[in-house]
């Protein structure tokens, strides 16, 4: 069975909770008031609520303030995420979302210079 996909307000939880590590929803709020200062306590909490339900978050309730943690990896979720964008938008083609992301301008200087020297060193072993 395939994990849960995310909606785009349980990514921007996900990415607070890969940033913050295991977290209560008080933290998660406080965080989340940096990019939306109308976020809610309750809101966040609630949202916790449904990504644990959901199977996105565990939930550590051994002390008073439950400690939510993502159920998945980083690195899982965006893959997951990625695939289904390459299928959806791109017909399945990993060049033609590359060469979007490239054509774009979604990619700076720096992060060229790093696609290049992955490129550079060949296929993995």
């Amino acid at each position: 069975m395939s994990p849960p996909k995310p909606t785009a307000a349980e990514l921007e939880i996900l990415r607070l909770l890969f940033a913050l590590g295991p977290s209560t929803a008080r933290q998660v709020h406080q965080a989340a008031l940096d990019s939306k200062p109308d976020t809610t306590y309750a809101n966040v909490l609630r949202q916790l609520q449904l990504m644990h339900t959901k199977g996105l978050l565990n939930r550590d309730e051994s002390q008073r303030a439950h400690v939510y943690a993502p159920a998945q990896e980083q690195e899982s979720v965006q893959t997951n995420l990625l695939k289904e964008l390459i299928h959806k938008a791109f017909a399945g083609s990993g060049k033609a979302l590359v060469l979007a992301a490239l054509k774009g301008g979604h990619v700076n200087a720096k992060e060229r210079a790093e696609i290049q020297a992955l490129l550079d060193e060949g296929p993995e072993k």
